[in-house]
Formats: structure tokens, C-alpha cells, sequence
């Protein structure tokens, strides 16, 4: 047990210090290392991806945090923005969970897969959309929330892959672009635990310790690492050549991608 909650603790270490480095939220590292370790606990395969979806949403909450308080006090955090894109966020992620909850762990992990040679690709190629328009009125905030909050439930994560483009895109200083996308990390967190919880509960596959879909052993290692090792992230971000770190990530996620894969057949 003191063995599984280090690995655990370790795996906080490395999703905080992801999350104020590059504003990923740290969920990219987090699923699928939960898939990997979690069946050693003796968790179910047909409630795998849900229960490592609805754990990483928990943990982001917990760096979300630390890393929108570093972020913030740098002044790098555009709350007009935050305000406005929430409510969709809010909505999007939780209706995801709740639809996630649903499908087949097989399903869930195809679409995880899929999204991972995504950002791999988008962190290697480091192509950035062209600012070519402002943010949108009311109802377009709200969709492009519902939007990235959707997509985040279904992969377990907080945003900042879908977020970061759309900012940018919106002419959003890449400055600010980056600790705005932290602070959007925290309802859709909210939102997809939340969503996570309520469609877990009564399932009687759950390993004990779980509340829903949450895990609470690697919920805990995970947070007891995170919160402390997020706000280095953050400093780093400021004096690293993150567009290498990028590349660097991207291989790292085609390998999990290409070994979680291998592993459906």
C-alpha cells in the first residue's frame, strides 16, 4: 500500500509541475498512468477509463487551483474572460461526464487515444492559430465553453489544450493566454467530478474507497504531490524554453498513446 501511494505521490509531482508549465492541467499524465496502475488495486476493466477519467478531474481541481494562484499573482489571468466562457464550461463538462459515465470503458479509451496523437501533434508541429478575431458575444462564449468543457470530460482534463488555441485565436495575449487557461481549469473540474460522482454512485463495480467515479487512495497521493510541485511549473514557465519541452512532451505522449493502443487488442 505505502508502495502504490508513492507511485501515486509521484504522479502528483509530475501532472503539478505539467500544469503550471505548459497549462495542461496535468490530466494528459495523469489517465493514463491511472489506467496503467489502477488494475493493480484490483479495479474492474469495465469501470477502468471512467474511474481514472473521474479521479483526474477530482486532482485538477486541487492544481487548477495552485496553479491559477501563481498564475494570478503575476497578473497573467484574464478573469473578465474566465467569467464569461464559465457557464458553458459548467454545463459542457458536467452533461460530458454524465454521458461518459455511460459509454463502454473501450469507447472511452479509443477517444482518449485519439486525443492524445492530437495533441501530440499540436505540441510537436507548435502551430499556433493566427489571432485573427476578438472573443465572441454571449452566446459564442457560451458555446466555445460548452465546447471545451464537453471535450475535456471526455478525456479528463482541464482544458488547456482546447482553451490555449481558442484564446489565442481570439487575439488573447499568449501571455496572459496560459494563466487564463489555468483558471478555466477549475470549474471544468468542478463540473466533471461533479459529473463523475453522480454517475458512478450505486455502480457496484467501484473498488472501496471510491466516492462515484472518484478514487479516493490516488485522489489523495495525487493532490499531496500536485499542489505543491504546480506553482514550480509556473516558475519555470518563465525561464525554460517551453517550445522544446513541447517537443519533448509530444514523443512522450505518442509512446503512452501507442502503448495504450497496443494494449486494446
Amino acid at each position: 500500500m505505502i508502495e502504490t501511494f508513492l507511485l501515486y505521490m509521484a504522479l502528483g509531482a509530475v501532472a503539478g509541475v505539467l500544469a503550471g508549465l505548459l497549462g495542461i492541467g496535468g490530466g494528459l499524465v495523469v489517465v493514463p498512468m491511472l489506467v496503467f496502475a489502477l488494475p493493480a488495486q484490483g479495479v474492474e476493466a469495465s469501470v477502468l477509463m471512467q474511474i481514472a477519467l473521474g479521479t483526474s478531474m477530482a486532482a485538477i481541481i486541487f492544481t487548477a487551483m495552485s496553479s491559477l494562484k501563481a498564475h494570478h499573482q503575476r497578473g497573467a489571468v484574464r478573469w473578465d474572460v474566465v467569467i464569461r466562457i464559465s457557464p458553458g464550461i459548467v454545463v459542457g463538462t458536467f452533461f460530458g461526464a454524465i454521458v461518459a459515465s455511460r459509454m463502454p470503458t473501450h469507447t472511452l479509451k479509443v477517444i482518449f487515444i485519439v486525443f492524445l496523437y492530437y495533441v501530440a501533434a499540436q505540441m510537436f508541429l507548435n502551430k499556433k492559430p493566427k489571432p485573427s478575431r476578438t472573443l465572441p458575444g454571449s452566446a459564442g462564449m457560451f458555446g466555445a465553453g460548452c465546447t471545451i468543457g464537453g471535450m475535456s470530460s471526455f478525456v479528463g482534463i482541464g482544458g488547456g489544450t482546447l482553451s490555449v488555441p481558442f484564446m489565442t485565436w481570439c487575439n488573447i495575449p499568449f501571455h496572459t493566454v496560459i494563466g487564463t487557461s489555468a483558471a478555466i481549469g477549475f470549474p471544468i473540474a468542478l463540473a466533471g467530478t461533479a459529473g463523475y460522482v453522480l454517475g458512478g454512485l450505486g455502480n457496484e463495480m467501484l473498488p472501496p474507497l471510491s466516492l462515484g467515479f472518484v478514487y479516493g487512495p490516488a485522489l489523495f497521493g495525487i493532490v499531496a504531490a500536485s499542489v505543491l510541485t504546480a506553482p514550480l511549473g509556473v516558475k519555470l514557465a518563465h525561464s525554460l524554453p517551453v517550445d522544446r519541452l513541447k517537443r519533448f512532451f509530444a514523443f512522450l505522449l505518442i509512446f503512452v498513446a501507442t502503448r495504450m493502443l497496443l494494449g486494446l487488442f
